[in-house]
């Protein structure tokens, strides 16, 4: 038991040392005007400026990230989709909406739906067209 005390003193004398060395070398460097401040240690080589290490740094520094022109909709599609509709959408939409409503279903199926715009009066009578 008295040589795990002395152990236990001896690392608290050794611990109590460097504590007290540590402190006198800030005592010192405060003496000496040798404090650093934040702006000083923020002077220094800006990473972002070294040139650049890699083969796929390079690459992708070489790309082009700017959007294309995209594809082009019709005014119909572009204001409904900014927000404003024509009566034909409008009317399609109530309808919609009064057949959740009648059938308390949140989210119609695409038969109902068919079944809606049959409804609305719409049929089919011309050539199938490409959808874009």
């Amino acid at each position: 038991m008295e040589d795990m005390n002395s152990e236990q003193v001896g690392d608290e004398q050794v611990a109590g040392d460097q504590a007290a060395n540590d402190q006198d070398r800030r005592d010192e460097t405060r003496r000496n005007g040798e404090r650093r401040s934040v702006v000083d240690a923020r002077l220094g080589v800006d990473r972002r400026d070294g040139v650049r290490q890699c083969e796929s740094d390079e690459r992708r520094a070489e790309l082009n990230r700017r959007r294309g022109p995209g594809r082009r909709r019709s005014d119909a599609r572009r204001s409904a989709e900014e927000g404003e509709m024509n009566d034909e959408q409008f009317s399609f939409l109530m309808a919609i909406n009064e057949y959740k409503r009648l059938n308390k279903r949140p989210f119609p199926t695409w038969t109902e739906v068919l079944d809606i715009i049959h409804a609305l009066g719409y049929r089919k009578v011309a050539e199938p067209e490409n959808i874009q």
